[in-house]
C-alpha cells in the first residue's frame, strides 16, 4: 500500500512558502506565476498554516478592504488535519473527506515535512491505474 512519504518523495523539494506578513495579493500572484492552488505559511522558519485559493475566493466576498491591504495571516486556513509519512494514502482521504478539506499537513515528529493535496492523491491513483496493463480478450 502507497504511503504519504511516497508521494512526498515524488514531489518537488520546495513547498511554495510566503511570510504571514505579506499580503493576499501577492499570495495570489506567487499562486499564478507558481501555478499551485496553496502556499504554505511561514513566520520566521516556523509553519504556521497554508492559504489556499479557496481560503481567498470565500473570504473576499466578505470582506470590503482590497487584497494590497490584508496580510495572509488573516486569510489562512490554521487548522487541518496533520498525517504522518508512513501513513496511508487511504487514511488521507478519510482526513480529507471527514474534515471537508482539500490539503494535509505532514509532519514528522514535530518535523514539518509538507503537504498533500486532494490533487496529489488523485495524480497518484491516475498514475497507479495507468500503470497497470488492462486484461487483453
Amino acid at each position: 500500500m502507497e504511503k504519504v512519504a511516497d508521494i512526498l518523495g515524488r514531489k518537488y523539494p520546495r513547498f511554495n512558502f510566503v511570510a504571514a506578513h505579506c499580503y493576499v495579493s501577492d499570495a495570489l500572484y506567487q499562486m499564478v506565476g507558481e501555478n499551485v492552488d496553496h502556499l504554505v505559511v511561514q513566520e520566521g522558519d516556523k509553519f504556521i498554516g497554508i492559504i489556499t485559493d479557496h481560503d481567498i475566493a470565500s473570504k473576499v466576498l466578505f470582506d470590503e478592504r482590497a487584497l494590497n491591504t490584508i496580510p495572509v495571516k488573516e486569510f489562512m486556513s490554521k487548522t487541518l488535519p496533520v498525517a504522518m509519512p508512513d501513513d496511508s494514502l487511504e487514511n488521507c482521504m478519510q482526513l480529507m473527506e471527514r474534515f471537508q478539506v482539500r490539503h494535509i499537513v505532514i509532519y514528522d515528529d514535530f518535523t514539518f515535512k509538507g503537504v498533500i493535496s486532494s490533487h496529489d492523491l488523485m495524480q497518484e491513483a491516475l498514475s497507479k491505474r495507468n500503470g497497470v496493463p488492462e486484461a487483453s480478450q
